[in-house]
């Protein structure tokens, strides 16, 4: 079966820390660009980072500029999203997404979805 499942997702307050995990199976990462998307309750989906296929380029949204970091470990076939300093606002569902390419933040071309994993910030 080929997909995307993510992990990692959770309550966390106000400055702390969330490390999600992509894992692709049934199909290898390498060649995909891999971008994180997030749902907010009543809001559309946005693309908020996505990575290159060889990871030598990244892209992030203003909105989480120096707090969010965009890894990948073709290895492990995995992709990361390390997500510090959180704020109220970074509350979501988030989505990982296997593309065709980066422009800007957003991964296009996508071919897999991840279900979605749910970050909550809140003291």
């Amino acid at each position: 079966q080929l997909q995307l499942v993510e992990s990692g997702g959770g309550l966390v307050q106000p400055g702390g820390s969330l490390r999600l995990s992509c894992a692709a199976s049934g199909f290898t990462l390498d060649y995909y660009a891999i971008g994180w998307f997030r749902q907010a309750p009543g809001k559309g989906r946005k693309g908020v980072l996505c990575i290159s296929s060889s990871g030598g380029s990244t892209n992030y949204a203003d909105s989480v500029k120096g707090r969010f970091t965009i890894s990948r470990d073709n290895a492990k076939n995995t992709v990361y999203l390390q997500m510090n300093s959180l704020k109220p606002e970074d509350t979501a569902v988030y989505y990982c997404a296997a593309g065709g390419y980066c422009s800007g933040s957003v991964s296009y071309a996508v071919g897999y979805w991840g279900q979605g994993t749910q970050v909550t910030v809140s003291s």
